[in-house]
């Protein structure tokens, strides 16, 4: 969904340094569900070790770190309503998942 909706054009090796569709997505996420600035995405991405355990980022020793710039043009991309489409996607798959659950007893 996410690359429908980004668009076939980008060279996501050399187009997005540092920014894979997870990527994309939790901070997205963040920064629509907290209504924040860039400034304090950019401080979480690079300082919350929560968050950037769930970028994928594993202990101190990582030491990557995500620009200013690069979250300004990577994560405007993902609107409001692409992240209500993925949540539908979501629920959908969850509700499948308990419905077979249930059925199995």
């Amino acid at each position: 969904m996410l690359e429908k909706n980004i668009g076939t054009e980008v060279d996501f090796d050399n187009g997005r340094p540092g920014m894979d569709l997870w990527v994309l997505l939790v901070l997205g996420s963040l920064r629509l569900g907290l209504n924040c600035d860039y400034d304090r995405l950019h401080d979480l991405a690079n300082e919350h070790k929560t968050i950037r355990a769930m970028l994928g980022h594993g202990d101190w020793r990582d030491e990557h770190l995500y620009g200013l710039q690069t979250l300004r043009d990577n994560v405007a991309l993902l609107t409001e309503e692409m992240l209500q489409e993925i949540n539908a996607i979501v629920v959908n798959a969850g509700h499948k998942l308990v419905k077979k659950k249930t059925m199995k007893r």
